[in-house]
């Protein structure tokens, strides 16, 4: 079982910065991918990044470099640096875990916390 929970999300103008941060609860962090995912009105889950247990980092191709995703030494709580905001990026934003690679990255890990809006305006 893994508990995560969301916060940082807000209204901010195209081309500002948000940091979200995801506290992570669980009995063990070895052994679970952990990362973001988004989902916009009307949309699909979109993946962000995710990370394995050894650290190693992978971004999902549009990201390309605007979003930075980090975790802190004890794998409890988890962050992810978005800069150069566009308002397509307006979407509930979430963390997840998964003992499989790449269920974050598609968007259906097998836990995920309740979400943080961000809203940019242009």
């Amino acid at each position: 079982q893994v508990q995560l929970v969301e916060s940082g999300g807000g209204s901010v103008q195209a081309g500002g910065t948000l940091r979200l941060s995801c506290a992570v609860s669980t009995s063990t962090y070895s052994g679970y991918y952990m990362g973001w995912f988004r989902q916009a009105p009307g949309k699909e889950r979109e993946g962000i990044a995710e990370i394995d247990s050894r650290g190693r980092t992978t971004y999902a191709s549009w990201v390309k470099g605007r979003f930075t995703f980090s975790q802190d030494n004890t794998r409890n709580t988890l962050y992810l640096e978005m800069n150069s905001l566009k308002p397509e990026d307006t979407a509930m934003y979430y963390c997840g875990a998964d003992t499989r690679t790449t269920q974050v990255l598609r968007g259906r890990p097998t836990y995920s916390g309740q979400g943080t809006q961000v809203t940019v305006s242009s």
